[in-house]
């Protein structure tokens, strides 16, 4: 019986395990959360309200945990990173310069030159 339980065990937890993102889509997920809480000077637009970035990172971690399993990959830019669920208005990050750009074309943008640097270094 012990045994039973312990490969039930094991077998419920790599099925668990599988749902979660592969360490490198791990990294490529922590590395554009790095990127928006780096952004200091920056607000996030977000129901036509401005946040900083911390708030903004706190939003999207926030996100993140809520679709569970369903986010895999750095993709969550499409799912959580873009638009709100709620008014399904884009996200937009607006520059000290005075520039406002959508969250999802510079989350995107900074993805490719992070997969770019890693191809580079692999």
């Amino acid at each position: 019986m012990l045994r039973f339980t312990a490969v039930a065990f094991l077998t419920l937890a790599a099925a668990a395990h599988a749902d979660a993102p592969t360490p490198a889509e791990n990294a490529r997920i922590n590395y554009l959360l790095g990127v928006v809480a780096s952004l200091h000077d920056a607000q996030f637009i977000r129901h036509g309200v401005a946040y900083d970035s911390s708030a903004a990172v706190n939003h999207l971690r926030a996100k993140l945990r809520a679709a569970g399993a369903r986010v895999k990959t750095a993709e969550f830019i499409r799912y959580c990173a873009s638009q709100s669920s709620v008014s399904g208005r884009p996200y937009e990050i607006r520059f000290p310069d005075g520039r406002v750009v959508p969250s999802a074309d510079f989350l995107r943008q900074k993805l490719s030159e992070f997969d770019r640097e890693q191809n580079r270094s692999d």
